[in-house]
């Protein structure tokens, strides 16, 4: 009955393993909304590399280096706005960079933006390159996680190690108890 119960066991903490790493990697997946699938559609309004520049020189600041907000909203993936169907809409787009956005009632972030980021230099090509950039940014990949996603998913993996360190120490002792009992047994006889 013992052996049948720790095969058991040996068993059962590979599966919860695995299924652990399935349902984190599967929760870790974005999900993938109408406007995405049909990424393929949507033309570019301008260059996204010179976007890529551009970003780095004038919205860096505010957006993050990678997109992920500060003072400014964060851009990949970009921010769900009240009142907007598509935020990665190239109309949209250009329209919130040429002329700003003051924030709603109830953002998170209360900083307006102003208009083409407070450059004034900055051309309607510019913007369109801008605006590529930031769709091609949320269309390709997933974005990084965030702190908080990290954190949890490491006390996860940390906790599911701590767990399978404690029952193969279970594990050996008791096999190591049963070798110590036949040897004293032997002894005796």
């Amino acid at each position: 009955m013992r052996f049948g119960r720790g095969v058991l066991v040996a068993l059962a903490i590979p599966a919860f393993v695995v299924l652990t790493a399935i349902s984190t990697l599967a929760s870790a997946s974005p999900t993938q909304s109408s406007s995405d699938t049909a990424s393929g559609t949507v033309t570019l309004p301008g260059d996204p590399s010179k976007g890529a520049t551009l970003y780095a020189q004038n919205c860096a600041t505010c957006h993050g280096s990678g997109l992920e907000g500060g003072i400014g909203a964060t851009l990949n993936p970009i921010d769900k706005l009240p009142g907007v169907a598509d935020p990665l809409d190239p109309a949209f787009l250009i329209d919130t960079i040429t002329n700003g956005r003051q924030p709603h009632p109830g953002d998170p972030k209360q900083t307006p933006m102003p208009p083409k980021g407070g450059n004034e230099s900055l051309t309607d090509q510019d913007i369109k390159d801008l605006a590529s950039f930031i769709i091609v940014q949320n269309r390709q990949g997933s974005p990084p996680l965030s702190p908080g996603e990290l954190a949890k998913r490491t006390i996860l993996w940390v906790g599911i190690g701590i767990i399978a360190m404690v029952f193969i120490t279970y594990l050996l002792a008791t096999y190591n108890m049963r070798w110590i009992a036949r040897r004293a047994a032997a002894r005796r006889r």
